[in-house]
């Protein structure tokens, strides 16, 4: 009797991004990031190559955060007036592999920063850590306009990854990543059609297909996770089969979704059969976590220690 081959042959990679820049290509990293490049299906290494493993980016704010939760501020509350300090923490003693800075301190409705402070920020994690970093704006589409130019100046040839761009602002940062050689972080509002658009947009003003990654837009488990996980696979379905504006790595923003789920932040005294919420917590998002990754996620940004520890310990268990 002869056995048919059942596995299953894709047409396309996904493309391989490189985050950070060591001193021998003009950067200062003491480490660099290569994801994606896979030929298969999340950890189906039976069915192809898996060149990189997922990793695990912890997040960090300009400015001391208004809104973080106690189980938060117990582990960063004596290093988060300093992103430099605060950064280096999150490497050295919780193993990040990589910084998400994120610029909330320009927020117009908020502490509305400037260029230079922002740069500040970017220049202190740059000096106090060795791994690559992400940087990331407030939200706002004119103040972002007007702070990432300076940032991305100030770590011009670092390779960072910078976001994020949508469908009716991209312009500039597809400007700055050309000119400074970083990434970009491509942002759709759970939108396969839209998701494919911006990356569309950004590839017709000159940036490489190599130089994006997908941020399909994400919810904590709870919250429309499902959702969000039928378009990371159909995506990523889509990619392997030829499509070359889905052939990008994907990213996943877990850790600021989660920590405003009620699951994570209700405390035991007002729900009791919920459990304890110091385990309730980080359990909830590294949960949230895994599920991204059997979607097909090669970046996780992530804030409680416990749950990166979890979730790379999970990460070694899929890479054989």
């Amino acid at each position: 009797m002869i056995i048919p081959d059942v596995k299953q042959k894709w047409a396309n990679p996904i493309n391989t991004v490189a985050i950070g820049a060591a001193k021998e290509e003009g950067g200062t990293r003491a480490s660099t990031i290569n994801v994606g490049g896979v030929t298969t299906l999340p950890f189906l290494h039976f069915e192809g190559e898996i060149p990189h493993r997922p990793v695990v980016a912890m997040e960090i704010l300009d400015i001391v955060p208004e809104d973080w939760h106690p189980l938060l501020s117990k582990y960063f509350s004596d290093v988060w007036d300093n992103p430099g300090k605060w950064a280096k923490k999150c490497v050295e003693e919780f193993g990040a592999d990589l910084i998400c800075l994120r610029l909330v301190g320009c927020d117009p409705d908020g502490k509305n920063q400037g260029p230079e402070e922002a740069a500040t920020a970017v220049k202190s994690v740059l000096e106090k850590t060795g791994v690559p970093l992400i940087i990331w704006g407030c939200g706002n589409d004119d103040k972002d306009n007007e702070v990432l130019p300076k940032c991305s100046e100030v770590s011009a040839g670092e390779r960072c990854l910078l976001g994020s761009i949508t469908e009716n602002n991209y312009k500039t940062l597809v400007a700055l990543c050309k000119a400074d050689g970083h990434k970009l972080i491509a942002e759709s509002p759970v939108d396969i059609n839209i998701a494919k658009q911006v990356n569309i947009l950004a590839t017709d003003l000159g940036l490489d297909a190599e130089d994006i990654v997908i941020y399909p837009t994400s919810g904590a488990l709870g919250y429309g996770i499902e959702y969000v996980y039928s378009i990371m696979e159909r995506g990523r379905l889509a990619g392997l089969s030829g499509d070359k504006m889905w052939a990008m790595p994907i990213l996943c923003d877990i850790g600021k979704e989660v920590w405003k789920a009620k699951e994570a932040i209700v405390s035991q005294n007002e729900v009791p059969q919920w459990g304890e919420q110091e385990e309730r917590g980080p359990l909830w998002e590294a949960t949230t976590a895994y599920v991204y990754l059997l979607a097909g996620a090669d970046i996780l940004i992530m804030r409680h220690p416990k749950a990166v520890k979890e979730v790379k310990k999970y990460i070694n268990k899929l890479i054989v």
